[in-house]
C-alpha cells in the first residue's frame, strides 16, 4: 500500500469520492450526511490522501484543520474489495501522525449511527477514540456519532 498526497484532479479519485457519497445517501438522511464532494475536499484547510495498491486506488482520508490545535478526520472510505485488509487502519495511523507532525492536541471525527457504521466506530475505538458530544459545527443528530482523541 501506498499513500500518496492528492489533488483531486484524478478520474478515479472523482469516482471513488462519488461512491462515498452514493453510499452515504443509502444510508443517512440528506441533513445527516456530512460527507465531502471534491470541490469541498480542495479546501486549503483540507489535506486529502489516496491509497494506492498499484495501480488500484484502495482508499482515502482526509484531514481538516478545526484550529491550530483541533484537528478532524473526513472523508474515510476503503473500496469495497479491500474492506478487511488493514486499509482504514493504514490510512487512520497515518492521519494520527500526521495530526501529531502539526501539533494539533486533538482529533475528532463524526460517523454514522447505524449498523452499517459499526465496523468504523470499532475501527476508531481501536486507536483510542472516545464518544464525545458534537465539536467544532456540528449539532446533536441522531443518525450522528462523535469521537475524539486526545494526541
Amino acid at each position: 500500500m501506498k499513500i500518496v498526497l492528492d489533488d483531486l484532479t484524478g478520474d478515479k479519485i472523482i469516482a471513488f469520492i462519488q461512491e462515498h457519497l452514493d453510499n452515504m445517501a443509502v444510508n443517512s438522511p440528506p441533513e445527516s450526511i456530512h460527507a465531502l464532494a471534491v470541490e469541498e475536499l480542495k479546501r486549503p484547510e483540507i489535506t486529502f490522501w489516496s491509497v494506492w495498491d498499484g495501480e488500484d486506488l484502495i482508499g482515502c482520508g482526509a484531514l481538516k484543520q478545526l484550529d491550530n490545535k483541533h484537528g478532524e478526520i473526513k472523508s474515510m472510505r476503503t473500496a469495497d474489495s479491500h474492506r478487511r485488509k488493514g486499509v482504514a487502519k493504514y490510512i487512520v495511523t497515518h492521519i494520527i501522525k500526521e495530526a501529531c507532525n502539526r501539533g494539533y492536541h486533538r482529533l475528532s471525527l463524526e460517523t454514522g449511527r447505524i449498523t452499517a457504521f459499526e465496523p468504523a466506530r470499532r475501527l476508531y475505538a481501536s486507536f483510542g477514540f472516545q464518544y464525545c458530544r458534537p465539536f467544532a459545527n456540528y449539532v446533536e443528530d441522531p443518525n450522528s456519532v462523535f469521537m475524539t482523541k486526545e494526541l
